[in-house]
């Protein structure tokens, strides 16, 4: 795993902090900012843009475990969060909220190092499957665009489909745009003209 990550760490107790400087500095990372008051939290993040971050809580109630999950902004970084106890709920707001990884028991000190490399290869497969969805996602507006720019070309012109798509690509090259682009704007032209 990367050393240079910069780490933030929510923990209350002087003591556990300790613990878990001392265990990220033996798994590797030595940028370690610990923070014992969730309230600063926000500000914190903004200040240290952290690549991970680990909170460790005794016994959080949904709205606060809502709260940090969304403070700590789980979906643009990867999230760690120890707790004592939880319930079935618990788990599916940690989901829900984002959190790579949600450990129930407590931390301990040697499964910090594997929870969280667990967690940045979670956070990464998601964020993978997140760019891959919304890719596909405007591929398909994409074809549809196009589809409605031949179309409309196709009445105007009584061309064939073949045809209307042609030309779009012909426009496209000769103005230097990408087929898009140009059914984009073909489209956009004729709702105006409605």
């Amino acid at each position: 795993m990367n050393g240079d990550l910069k780490i933030l760490v929510v923990e209350s107790e002087p003591a556990k902090a300790h613990d878990i400087i001392d265990a990220l500095k033996d798994g590797g990372w030595s940028e370690v900012t610990v923070i014992a008051d969730t309230s600063s939290l926000d500000r914190t993040l903004r200040r240290l843009d952290p690549d991970i971050v680990l909170i460790d809580l005794a016994n959080p109630s949904r709205d606060t475990l809502e709260h940090l999950s969304l403070v700590s902004d789980a979906r643009s970084r990867p999230v760690a969060m120890f707790v004592d106890q939880s319930d079935g709920a618990m788990t599916q707001a940690a989901i829900a909220a984002g959190v790579s990884a949600y450990v129930v028991n407590g931390l301990q000190k040697d499964r910090i190092k594997p929870v969280l490399e667990t967690a940045i290869a979670r956070f990464n497969m998601i964020r993978n499957m997140r760019t891959e969805l919304d890719a596909a996602k405007q591929a398909l507006a994409d074809r549809k665009t196009i589809d409605r720019a031949k179309g409309h070309l196709m009445r105007a012109r009584q061309i064939s489909e073949e045809e209307a798509y042609g030309l779009l690509r012909k426009t496209a090259m000769d103005q230097g745009r990408k087929v898009i682009d140009v059914a984009t704007a073909l489209v956009t032209s004729m709702e105006l003209l409605q």
